[in-house]
């Protein structure tokens, strides 16, 4: 089962770096669509399409949690590479705008397939075992964000080398993750449990989904992605764009240099897979619920250096350090956040071993509101005062995630207590 446990997370950074490179590459294509035969393409026609890949995450996601709770995790895991396959070499192809919203469409799907049977697997795989889950939830997050940060980088380079060849070459790489899970995995095609009883399916998600539990991990998840989500479209946004006099006194409100960017989002890079990995090691010494509060108060940290830092402007860069170190230890501490969040959604799924992957569909869901909620208010916030607004659009989404945490604090035992038999020991960690 190891071996499949590690075929499965290599095959999600597989996957998932297949996923940023076709956004990247789309990126340069749309660019200069009108030079490959299209139109020229405009900043809300790019939005458009480039949205249309979460929107359907979030939309199609319960139905492949649902389906392969139905044919077996390890059967629907297979379907995600084939739909990006094809939704690649579709983009390839042709230069039509609305044809290539709807190869963003099938990409979506492509991630709304994978994700909930892919975690539904891990989360029966780690069932019983409280150290494996929480190495394995920060190895899931650690091949998430090392795939998209690896296709993002490498979309460059292979534009440079191949032009809208690269889309055909990406296909390559997709199925290569659906051999990886096809010929790397070894597990039943068959669903975990039965499936006989006659509300199994929406009737029976739309029981599961009204669950108190759930939904009060929900607000605290979809605020901390969107914490997340407010730099994501809109923080390499407003490094690089031309200084505005308005924010003359913000140090990091534009004007950048791409040297600097890259060795700042280096830095940060380290941070935060130093802290997921530490922090997905202590799934035993402490509770999912405290590892996610230790990573809101370490959000706040974050906040209060990088102010500091965007306004020491007048100030001798060495008083700078103590600022970059309080911002990074809070980076190191909110990374926990992540791993925790996704252990305690497979948890959760212990109370329902038959709808593993309609539950953790939910990442997806979740992580899609987030993301879109915070690249929204991100782009308003940034809008109004620039790199600070987008810090306290943070703040804000943090206080938002703490209320329902303190309320889901009162039942987590009855998820914990679940994965061991004997009452887990778990009651006594702080």
């Amino acid at each position: 089962m190891e071996r499949s446990i590690f075929n499965v997370l290599f095959g999600t950074f597989t996957l998932r770096f297949s996923t940023a490179l076709t956004g990247g590459l789309l990126a340069y294509y749309l660019g200069n669509l009108q030079d490959h035969g299209g139109p020229e393409v405009s900043a809300v026609a790019f939005a458009v399409i480039h949205a249309a890949f979460y929107a359907t995450e979030l939309v199609v996601s319960p139905f492949f949690g649902l389906l392969s709770d139905k044919l077996g995790h390890h059967r629907v895991m297979q379907f995600g590479p084939i739909f990006g396959a094809v939704a690649v070499l579709i983009t390839g192809l042709t230069s039509n705008l609305l044809i290539l919203g709807g190869t963003r469409v099938l990409e979506g799907a492509a991630t709304a397939a994978s994700i909930p049977s892919i975690l539904g697997f891990l989360a029966m795989a780690t069932a019983r075992d409280e150290g494996l889950r929480g190495r394995v939830s920060a190895r899931f997050e650690l091949a998430t964000i090392a795939g998209l940060g690896v296709g993002i980088g490498a979309s460059g380079l292979i534009w440079e080398f191949f032009g809208p060849v690269g889309f055909f070459v990406n296909a390559a790489f997709y199925m290569g993750s659906y051999a990886i899970y096809r010929f790397g995995v070894a597990a039943p095609d068959a669903p975990a449990g039965p499936h006989h009883r006659p509300e199994y399916g929406w009737r029976r998600y739309l029981g599961l989904i009204r669950t108190s539990h759930i939904w009060l991990l929900a607000p605290t998840w979809i605020a901390v992605n969107a914490a997340l989500g407010v730099y994501a479209g809109q923080g390499l946004f407003n490094l690089v764009r031309t200084r505005d006099p308005r924010f003359a006194d913000q140090l990091l409100a534009g004007g950048l240099s791409a040297f600097e960017i890259t060795a700042g989002l280096v830095g940060a890079g380290v941070i935060f897979v130093a802290g997921i990995v530490w922090w997905g090691n202590r799934f035993k010494q402490f509770r999912r619920t405290t590892i996610i509060f230790y990573g809101i108060i370490g959000g706040v940290a974050l906040v209060v250096g990088a102010i500091g830092f965007n306004h020491s402007a007048g100030l001798d860069p060495i008083v700078r350090i103590p600022l970059a170190v309080i911002a990074g230890a809070g980076l190191f501490v909110l990374a926990g956040a992540t791993p925790a969040a996704l252990g305690l959604l497979a948890d959760v799924s212990e109370a329902y071993p038959d709808d593993r992957g309609a539950v953790m569909g939910l990442y997806g869901v979740f992580l899609a509101i987030g993301q879109i909620g915070g690249s929204l208010a991100g782009g308003y916030a940034a809008e109004i005062a620039a790199i600070d607004g987008l810090l306290v659009a943070t703040l804000v989404f943090m206080a938002i995630a703490l209320p329902p945490l303190f309320w889901l604090r009162r039942y987590e035992h009855h998820f914990e207590g679940a994965m061991v038999d004997p009452p887990s020991p778990s009651l006594n960690k702080p």
